[in-house]
């Protein structure tokens, strides 16, 4: 909440974590604060890249989207109330980078599982599924995604050499119904998300050819 009467609430961005078949929320991670810019790029899956003039404007699925921001995390406002904040005293911030880091690591329970079946002769060992992603940025972008990077830079340090501030970089690819299918949760939770930026769109405000310079199409 804002520190000033009768403001709106902030609102954070982050990541959920949900089980991909049964669809329970595993966890969520907010960001500790809102990064002040949000890169993303779009790259357009054209069947015309081939060279095949009759197929130009043809598109073959969804665009491959990547998104990239950048957050900080910092444990010195906690550091200031040592008694109410025992978990930073201890460990700095580094359970909140354990969590951003976890999303890249299968757990060890699946690991020695798969070790197992291997060990006793299982034909087939299946790499070891993770939660669904969803980044969250505002009720109008519920997306599903992958981590691609993560990056951390630690930029200070408790007299434990415990990280008390740090940079991290996230790398995220959309997962869209062409990655995993129209019955995936992911692939329900993409179509949604595809239909909120067509209503998006939709409420745009129309252009006039005026506005180019023109008073009509070339015949």
């Amino acid at each position: 909440m804002s520190a000033f009467p009768g403001s709106p609430r902030l609102v954070k961005g982050g990541i959920v974590l949900v089980d991909p078949v049964g669809g329970a929320l595993r966890r969520v991670i907010s960001l500790q604060y809102n990064p002040e810019s949000l890169s993303r790029t779009v790259q357009v899956k054209a069947v015309g890249d081939g060279g095949d003039r009759s197929q130009a404007l043809r598109l073959k699925g969804s665009p491959v989207e990547t998104i990239r921001l950048e957050a900080v995390l910092d444990a010195t406002d906690r550091l200031e109330y040592p008694d109410r904040n025992q978990h930073a005293v201890r460990f700095g911030i580094h359970p909140q980078l354990a969590t951003l880091e976890a999303m890249a690591h299968p757990s060890s329970a699946a690991l020695l599982a798969n070790d197992r079946l291997a060990a006793s002769g299982a034909l087939e060992v299946l790499p070891v599924e993770a939660p669904l992603a969803l980044f969250v940025w505002s009720r109008s972008r519920i997306v599903p995604v992958r981590l691609t990077e993560l990056s951390v830079t630690e930029e200070a340090f408790d007299p434990a050499l415990n990280p008390i501030r740090a940079k991290v970089s996230l790398g995220l690819r959309v997962l869209s119904v062409d990655d995993v299918g129209f019955e995936h949760r992911g692939g329900v939770l993409f179509m949604n998300y595809l239909r909120a930026k067509e209503s998006l769109a939709g409420r745009a405000a129309p252009g006039v050819l005026s506005e180019l310079g023109l008073e009509g199409l070339p015949s």
